[in-house]
């Protein structure tokens, strides 16, 4: 998102919250465990992981692949079909956004832990999970600033789980999805009069910043000995 999407966005921030009250913290934890758990028909990221693993006979890195590849898309029809409406849908829509982005990409990133021998019932693996949904930039930066102990792996390697850095963590996401969020929508809705384009800007939004997510922590986490 650009500069000027990201002021717009986080002026917006708290706007969207009034209008939303469940948008905080906990929906994100909620997101997580419906990404880990299922959704519906939607299997749960580790046997969505394996069914790919199943497919791509064993290698890893071609499953995780298609792990990023298939969410990028689900983000892609998540953000088309709610970025169709104009400024008067936003208190439903843009809730769904925020909602459907975060498991998604919780979905993803939670799929490519468990190809790498993470334990998603780890706390410390479910809070390594959140962080990534913050994108590189945010997070080296909250990192650097020593809001964030460390990188992701860091995380979900540390010896312990700290239930409080857990918090700080969903609070960051909440507000980074809400930014992201809101400042995309007032970017393809104002000066707009065709519905159809800003399902498409939407569209591409989404499945490119689900897409820049999946790399990075593609790179970010190294193998571990599966059990």
């Amino acid at each position: 998102m650009s500069n000027l999407g990201r002021r717009v966005g986080s002026s917006l921030a708290p706007r969207v919250t009034k209008l939303a009250p469940e948008m905080t913290s906990s929906f994100v934890h909620q997101a997580l465990h419906r990404a880990i758990t299922g959704v519906g028909k939607l299997p749960g990221a580790a046997a969505a992981a394996d069914k790919q693993l199943a497919e791509q006979r064993g290698d890893v890195d071609r499953a995780i692949h298609e792990v990023i590849e298939n969410h990028v898309r689900y983000a892609g029809a998540e953000g088309f079909v709610t970025n169709l409406g104009g400024l008067i849908t936003m208190t439903v829509t843009v809730p769904a956004n925020i909602t459907g982005l975060a498991v998604v990409e919780c979905r993803m990133v939670a799929g490519i832990l468990h190809l790498r021998g993470y334990d998603l019932e780890d706390p410390r693996t479910r809070t390594a999970i959140l962080t990534c949904l913050l994108g590189e930039d945010r997070l080296l930066a909250l990192v650097k600033r020593k809001r964030l102990p460390g990188t992701p792996m860091a995380i979900a390697t540390a010896p312990v789980h700290d239930p409080d850095l857990s918090k700080i963590v969903a609070n960051e996401v909440a507000a980074e999805l809400i930014t992201r969020v809101a400042g995309k929508r007032v970017a393809i809705t104002v000066g707009r009069r065709v519905p159809l384009v800003g399902g498409l800007v939407g569209a591409a939004a989404d499945a490119y910043a689900t897409w820049k997510i999946g790399r990075y922590v593609d790179r970010e986490f190294l193998p571990r000995k599966r059990r």
